[in-house]
Parts: structure tokens; C-alpha cells; sequence
């Protein structure tokens, strides 16, 4: 069983509740074959920017940062990493790409799930792989190819 440690230091209305990223968490994990430990943290825009820069070397806030645990092998700990969202980047960003909020957070929350797997989008292949990867798990939750360009009328 994955097990999730969801600390909220920012809230805001339409934030999704532990289920739901309990929901998404799970979704990104099926066919892993280890049970994990996850910690998802909900912060604002400075916490994120500092993180940001001091992890990343990049300035401002981003919608997730995936800090993965590097454990030895032969220790019995289950912690898979650490995932830290910034609430008003992900708020702006599903307003300004005209997407459902609920389905941005699932879209970030399992981005940083499969950051913490391994998978990156820096060079163009890996990031088809992961793109894929993302397009079908949120298909298992029937939210749509978070990659497809809103048409407007």
C-alpha cells in the first residue's frame, strides 16, 4: 500500500483533500512494484521560490519540485521522496491553460510522482516517454491529454 504524508502550509479554495491526491499518487504508481511512502507539501509562493532557487538555481516559484530519496540498499525504508507543489503556480497556470483545477493537480501531483520514479523531460525523448506516460495514467482517471491545445471558438 502507497502511504502519503500530505502537509498543507498554503491553502486556497479548490485545493484537492489527501483522497484525491491518495487517487493520483496511486494512479502514477500501478505496476510499481514496491509499496512507497510519498510526502507531498502544499506551500505558496515563496517557499517555493526559495526552494527553487536553492535546489534548481532557478529564480521564482514552479508548479512542483520532486525530491527523490537516495537510500542504500539493504535499508528497510520505503520513502520514495518528496514532492512539493506550489498551490498559486498551479491555480494560475490551470486558469491561464483553461484546464479543469482538479484536473492540473492531477496532472502535477503525477508528473512529480514519476519525476521521483526516474523519468525526466530535459532531453526530447525522454520527455515523449514521460508525456506518454502521464497521457495514459490520467486516461485511467478519464482526465484528457493535458498536452492538447485548448481550441478556442
Amino acid at each position: 500500500m502507497n502511504q502519503i504524508e500530505v502537509q498543507v502550509v498554503f491553502s486556497s479554495p479548490g485545493q484537492p483533500d489527501k483522497a484525491q491526491i491518495q487517487q493520483w499518487v496511486d494512479a502514477a504508481l500501478q505496476g510499481y512494484d514496491k509499496d512507497t511512502e510519498i510526502v507531498v507539501r502544499i506551500v505558496d509562493v515563496h517557499e517555493s521560490a526559495q526552494l527553487n532557487k536553492q535546489y534548481r538555481h532557478k529564480p521564482g516559484p514552479t508548479n512542483i519540485l520532486s525530491f527523490p530519496t537516495d537510500i542504500p540498499e539493504g535499508i528497510g525504508l520505503n520513502l520514495l521522496g518528496d514532492l512539493v507543489v506550489c498551490a498559486p503556480v498551479v491555480e494560475r497556470e490551470a486558469l491561464e491553460q483553461q484546464k479543469t483545477l482538479s484536473h492540473h493537480w492531477a496532472h502535477i501531483i503525477i508528473h512529480g510522482v514519476l519525476h521521483l520514479l526516474g523519468y525526466d523531460h530535459i532531453v526530447d525523448d525522454e520527455a515523449e516517454v514521460m508525456e506518454n506516460k502521464e497521457i495514459s495514467i490520467l486516461q485511467t482517471l478519464n482526465i484528457s491529454n493535458p498536452y492538447q491545445q485548448v481550441q478556442n471558438p
